[in-house]
């Protein structure tokens, strides 16, 4: 006699020992991906992580079909590493995991930026290896324009400078951190506020300022290779100052589905062309796209034939959320169908 026997998700983020205690699903973001779940007949439980209690999480994982995570490269201080050694241990016995850390070290650092600046949607990027590179050739780059510095691996903001030359070694320097103000230093000065990027041998990339940036910031929502939806920020961190006022506050992010119209021609160019285009350019198999992603594009300058040109400024891919809820029917699909295929070798 067969037993139908439902899957079995981990829905993994970040807490402390009591919320994992607790494991309330209605205490968390995603309430509504798991109602989604249970709706389609899978058991969708949370496994929220910690790195104190990392075996724990570990010995849960291993005895389901699949984890979906959501964890920031920085949480509460800590990175990353312990959770991502676990999570190639969990995928390593068959179970279904995204994003895989392999995939988010491919497509979710600030170095994507750097690989695609030949693709359709780049532009003028390059690699900062160290502090010394960064004194040598931000001076020139800067009398030319302003510039973006940006962290290898971040989020929220933390670690993306602005930089402009407003006179003879004296430079405009405001952190996207919220909250952060503008400061006037000298190269110095831009030195010493960069150096922490580049200890233990990181690096930095350096993105040409995007003057349009003012009209919006567009983020396309991605399950795999569709588009599940939009967001539009009419005004987004490092925003420059209006006349004499200082910068203005960011705004709420409005969403809305992948059917807008405002959005069709990027939603064209991503699902004809560009995911395509930057699966090659990475060496990333379409299949270990996240089920989640998201990407911000912002208005460049419009190319020959005076069609719109969009910029990537960021790929987000550890942990993406908010996102519209248009894109909670497509992921359960998608998800279904990877639990389905996983071959799953983990404790019975």
């Amino acid at each position: 006699m067969n037993i139908e026997v439902r899957p079995r998700l981990a829905i993994l983020y970040p807490g402390d020992r009591a919320a994992r205690d607790r494991a309330d699903p209605a205490e968390s973001r995603f309430l509504k991906v798991f109602d989604a779940f249970a709706g389609a007949g899978v058991a969708a439980e949370p496994a929220i992580y910690h790195d104190n209690f990392r075996d724990e999480v570990l010995q849960q994982l291993l005895q389901v079909h699949g984890v979906l995570v959501w964890h920031n490269p920085i949480e509460g201080g800590r990175d990353r590493s312990q959770l991502d050694t676990m999570l190639r241990e969990v995928a390593a016995h068959g179970i279904f995991v995204s994003t895989h850390p392999d995939s988010i070290l491919k497509l979710g650092t600030k170095d994507v930026l750097l690989a695609v600046r030949d693709l359709p949607f780049g532009t003028d990027v390059h690699r900062i290896g160290d502090l010394a590179q960064a004194g040598a050739e931000l001076p020139s780059r800067l009398a030319v324009g302003a510039r973006v510095l940006k962290q290898r691996r971040g989020h929220s903001g933390i670690g993306i400078w602005r930089i402009e030359q407003r006179g003879a070694d004296r430079y405009a320097l405001r952190h996207a951190l919220r909250g952060s103000v503008e400061e006037i230093v000298d190269l110095g000065g831009v030195m010493q506020w960069i150096a922490p990027y580049f200890e233990n041998g990181d690096h930095m990339i350096d993105q040409a300022w995007q003057p349009r940036m003012i009209e919006g910031m567009t983020r396309a929502y991605l399950v795999q290779g569709r588009v599940a939806g939009f967001g539009h920020q009419a005004v987004v961190a490092l925003h420059p100052p209006v006349g004499s006022s200082d910068a203005p506050l960011p705004s709420q992010r409005l969403y809305s589905d992948a059917n807008n119209p405002r959005f069709e021609d990027l939603r064209r160019h991503l699902e004809d062309e560009w995911v395509r285009l930057l699966c090659s350019c990475l060496g990333l198999e379409r299949q270990a796209l996240p089920m989640l992603w998201d990407a911000d594009f912002l208005l460049g300058d419009p190319d020959s034939e005076n069609e719109e040109k969009y910029v990537l400024c960021e790929i987000n891919v550890s942990s993406v959320s908010p996102f519209p809820d248009s894109a909670i029917a497509p992921l359960v699909e998608a998800t279904c169908r990877a639990l389905a295929a996983a071959p799953r070798t983990g404790v019975p």
